[in-house]
């Protein structure tokens, strides 16, 4: 993580440069100004992110250069064989979208199947009574 680190470190630098600049050149407009502060600020917060993983968990194996690629290798996830419910969300929202054209009522029973599809997905694998 601490090329990730660098890498937001000279975003941020790059922001703090630019809203500096634009604040003096401009006259201190606000709304430049603002929305560079602002981008300067969430760089900062990332750059911030990726150095303290790195201080506090180390180097990944994608940062040595001795590594190989089974050093990170390991279970992928869990992928169900069949489930009904991509297609019930899927139908779901293209139903909420149409239902944003055509009127309140379809709109809401489109956001009710996806909310039945998203459901479905989300709780399909729960173990009850574990």
């Amino acid at each position: 993580m601490k090329a990730e680190a660098y890498l937001f470190a000279g975003v941020a630098g790059f922001f703090l440069a630019a809203g500096v600049g634009y604040g003096w050149w401009s006259g201190r407009e606000p709304a430049g100004t603002a929305a560079l502060t602002v981008a300067f600020i969430m760089s900062s917060l990332i750059c911030f992110f990726f150095a303290h993983n790195h201080r506090r968990r180390g180097a990944r194996p994608e940062d040595r250069r001795q590594a190989h690629i089974a050093d990170r290798a390991g279970p992928v996830d869990f992928f169900p064989a069949r489930s009904p419910y991509p297609a019930v969300t899927g139908f779901g929202a293209a139903v909420t979208a149409v239902g944003l054209v055509f009127g309140l009522w379809l709109f809401i029973l489109g956001f009710g199947v996806l909310c039945a599809g998203v459901g479905g997905m989300a709780f399909q694998y729960v173990h009850r009574g574990e």
